[in-house]
């Protein structure tokens, strides 16, 4: 009998130290798509899928006063370009250049106690045919029933991307259900330059910005410690100003020149955003979903354009 219980109480303790064992690390997917807004448009940003992988890394014991967290993260994907539909009859109707961009990264979220972040991230990838954007769009459609996409031998022509990124979050203010973050970031590439600040204001059960899914910092080695809730369950809401100084996508590899099928537009400068979103945590779980709209990349634009996006992470 004493046999049984001292097992009883072995099982017991594992199942507790289970439960309380941090999840360093996490794995998933994002999904961006227009036609997640049920509004039947098939232009501009129309797709883009993402494979994500992170862990928390140990922090040094003189560096845990100030630093919280530590994650490096990779990832691969691919976004799909269109202009006003995938079905162009004539290179007139380009008010912006198909394009897609396949590439593999790697990133390292920095996030401290202040509640402060910096993201450093480098990206590979290729813009142009060998990103396979014609040829997913086309098994996309096929799978849904949709019509066969045509317009793609205007697309932007091949071209190898090198991209650097930092991302600068900061808590600035909070009640007791809401609060206030400064986001800005900075790209630095042939493929992709540029920056952008802006503010994101959450409602709802949050953690700090060093355990919580808005700063992608949702693996830890915290053992819940610090944590304001066990499970976030909050809205929150992002607007934002970017300057695009170069954009592959829209004007082409930045040195190669360009042929005379392909078809290449100037960006727009200045561009405002706009992200209205609902995320939560339970147990391995992360959920994140949200509606984005931007003004015009391209000032021949019909119109400005919208997506929603769609993550889904495994913590382990």
């Amino acid at each position: 009998m004493k046999i049984k219980i001292f097992c009883l109480l072995i099982c017991l303790t594992a199942i507790n130290y289970s439960f309380a064992q941090s999840r360093v690390n996490e794995v998933g997917f994002q999904t961006d798509n227009d036609s997640y807004l049920a509004q039947g448009s098939d232009r501009y940003y129309t797709n883009g899928i993402f494979l994500y992988f992170r862990h928390a890394l140990k922090i040094n014991d003189q560096d845990t006063a100030r630093l919280k967290n530590k994650i490096v993260g990779f990832e691969a994907g691919q976004k799909m370009y269109n202009p006003q539909g995938g079905n162009i009859p004539a290179p007139e109707y380009v008010d912006r250049p198909f394009a897609a961009y396949l590439y593999i990264g790697s990133t390292l979220n920095l996030l401290y106690s202040d509640e402060s972040n910096l993201k450093l991230g480098a990206q590979v990838g290729i813009v142009g045919p060998d990103a396979l954007g014609h040829e997913a769009q086309d098994v996309i459609h096929k799978w849904f029933g949709f019509y066969p996409p045509t317009g793609w031998q205007y697309q932007v022509n091949d071209g190898v991307e090198l991209n650097l990124s930092a991302e600068y979050n900061k808590l600035l203010a909070r009640g007791k259900s809401v609060d206030l973050t400064f986001n800005s970031y900075g790209n630095l590439g042939n493929g992709f330059s540029g920056a952008g600040a802006g503010l994101m204001i959450r409602a709802g059960n949050f953690n700090r910005l060093f355990n919580s899914v808005s700063t992608q910092s949702t693996a830890s080695r915290l053992n819940g410690s610090g944590q304001l809730h066990k499970h976030e369950f909050f809205a929150y809401y992002k607007p934002a100003l970017n300057y695009v100084a170069y954009d592959a996508t829209i004007q082409g590899s930045l040195f190669k020149n360009h042929t005379a099928n392909e078809i290449t537009l100037n960006r727009e400068p200045l561009i405002l955003s706009n992200q209205l979103g609902v995320a939560y945590t339970a147990n391995h779980w992360v959920i994140d979903g949200s509606a984005i709209f931007h003004t015009k990349d391209v000032k021949e634009m019909v119109q400005a354009h919208q997506w929603a996006s769609v993550t889904l992470l495994y913590r382990f």
